[in-house]
């Protein structure tokens, strides 16, 4: 695998971009601002099954509202990210902080999905569930668990 991704860093399309000051810092700008969007709005409607948040409304009903914005930043994060790990995926790949980022971020978007999942069950409900609750917290802490191991990599690492 790590052949694959020396190979990708050097194809002619990621060293254009890794070489070329405003079409990565493009990709750098997209990628944090999908992000934004991404994590803003699972994080509101985590809150929302927490009962901190936006209380008046269902839970489907603000759900309803964000999850298209959070599908298209995920799509739009997933193919920036993808470009800036390609710049470096040599360096990458086998860097131990760039993997525990990538895991927290599988089981942070597993929960984003069981959420998404269950909403409407838990929206019936005369309240909502412990277990809906515990899920919805777990959610949360994944996300900052990204984030934060996100922003180790540069810190610990060096890579970024």
């Amino acid at each position: 695998m790590l052949n694959f991704c020396e190979w990708l860093e050097h194809t002619a399309l990621i060293s254009t971009i890794a070489g070329t000051g405003w079409m990565y810092a493009t990709f750098s700008v997209a990628h944090y601002f999908s992000l934004f969007v991404l994590v803003g709005t699972i994080v509101f409607i985590d809150l929302r099954v927490l009962g901190v948040a936006a209380r008046s409304q269902r839970i489907a009903t603000v759900a309803e509202q964000l999850f298209p914005w959070t599908w298209t930043a995920l799509g739009l994060a997933l193919f920036s990210g993808f470009v800036m790990f390609a710049t470096d995926a040599g360096d990458y790949y086998p860097d131990r902080i760039f993997r525990i980022k990538m895991t927290v971020i599988l089981l942070a978007l597993v929960f984003a999905i069981l959420v998404r999942r269950n909403i409407s069950k838990w929206d019936q409900a005369p309240s909502t569930s412990a277990g809906a609750k515990m899920v919805a917290l777990v959610s949360l802490l994944l996300w900052v668990g990204a984030i934060l191991a996100g922003v180790e990599i540069a810190a610990i690492s060096g890579l970024g």
